[in-house]
């Protein structure tokens, strides 16, 4: 029942099984599984063990046998009631966004993805069922092909932090040569690839983060490197283009102190739900820009990211990895919030 940490950026190999005719073998799913449910909001206790019903794709879903499930807080925020609970309908309720495993059926038999490719990707939960489970229905849309060098346990960490991050260096912040970027909280999921891809575009990135995950935060292509819990960012960061707060204002009014220091129609990006809600209002008084962003399940980004993976242009980090049925404590971890990269659920053995 204890975790395992993945050494810094080890690349494991997957395997996959092939017939007598060199394709890959990919057998009849059974009609029931394993899933990590819960019937009513609470604390990590009430995560548990089921054998459920596997999820029938339909339209334009995949079914994918699930090889590991990406953590990440907005699951623990659902399981406690918030999060996006409120759209949850069936009981016992599922969990679980992020995904690495491999095709078992198509929408139709000339797909480009067909049975016994390895994909990584996003579910469609909160609307279907979660990836903590041995299968998952899919959006085709939502999907790519695995990075080649990445184990499933490392790509099932990236799609929803690294599509985050994304969306908020690439399409939102418009990331370039001579900005000036300010990323809080860069140790973490979402902070760890807004780091690497601002500074790929070519930003000049500054980084809070704990004084553990400084000299880390430099590997990751951060110019400059605060430790939040001893120097306050605004006595040394100067003026920037941009803000990417990934904390807001339920930790030291982060965000409110991040508005002193933009330019004159900088931007502000916030990103956790609920975490500062006058932030609009704030921003237009201080003559800056603001917005929140969330996720969007790109499967033409996702295979842009993996090219970028395979490269090594950017790189995952998973902190902790846990089996499905010990979710509760993957729960217990990501709510201690000092989680370096990403936590995942190790499902099956391929």
């Amino acid at each position: 029942m204890v975790s395992h940490r993945l050494s810094r950026f080890r690349p494991l190999r997957s395997a996959s099984t092939k017939d007598a005719a060199g394709q890959a073998s990919v057998p009849e799913p059974p009609a029931h599984m394993r899933a990590i449910v819960f019937d009513e909001p609470g604390a990590a206790d009430v995560l548990r063990e089921d054998t459920v019903p596997v999820p029938t794709p339909v339209l334009s879903e995949l079914l994918v046998r699930v090889i590991a499930a990406g953590v990440n807080p907005i699951d623990a925020k659902t399981r406690s009631g918030a999060g996006v609970y409120g759209a949850l309908s069936d009981q016992p309720h599922s969990l679980g966004f992020d995904f690495s495993g491999v095709v078992v059926s198509t929408p139709y038999e000339s797909h480009p993805l067909p049975p016994g490719t390895e994909v990584f990707g996003m579910t469609a939960f909160p609307r279907s069922p979660g990836s903590y489970a041995d299968y998952a229905v899919v959006p085709t849309l939502a999907v790519a092909r695995k990075p080649a060098t990445l184990s499933h346990v490392e790509a099932a960490a990236v799609p929803l932090a690294a599509l985050t991050a994304w969306g908020l260096v690439v399409e939102t912040a418009h990331a370039h040569e001579g900005q000036r970027v300010l990323i809080h909280a860069g140790g973490g999921g979402v902070g760890h690839f807004a780091v690497q891809l601002a500074s790929y575009f070519g930003a000049q990135v500054i980084a809070t983060g704990s004084a553990a995950n400084l000299p880390w935060l430099r590997e990751l292509g951060a110019s400059v490197v605060i430790d939040y819990a001893s120097t306050r960012f605004e006595d040394v960061v100067g003026t920037v283009d941009v803000v990417i707060d990934l904390i807001g204002n339920v930790h030291d009014d982060t965000g409110t102190r991040s508005l002193s220091v933009l330019r004159p129609g900088g931007l502000y990006i916030l990103v956790p739900t609920g975490a500062w809600p006058g932030y609009a209002d704030a921003a237009e008084a201080a003559g800056v820009r603001a917005t929140s962003y969330k996720v969007v399940p790109d499967g033409s980004v996702l295979a842009t990211l993996a090219r970028l993976l395979d490269s090594g242009a950017i790189r995952v980090f998973v902190d902790r990895v846990y089996d499905l049925a010990e979710a509760e404590a993957a729960h217990r971890e990501i709510e201690r919030g000092h989680t370096r990269g990403k936590i995942v659920l190790s499902v099956s053995d391929c």
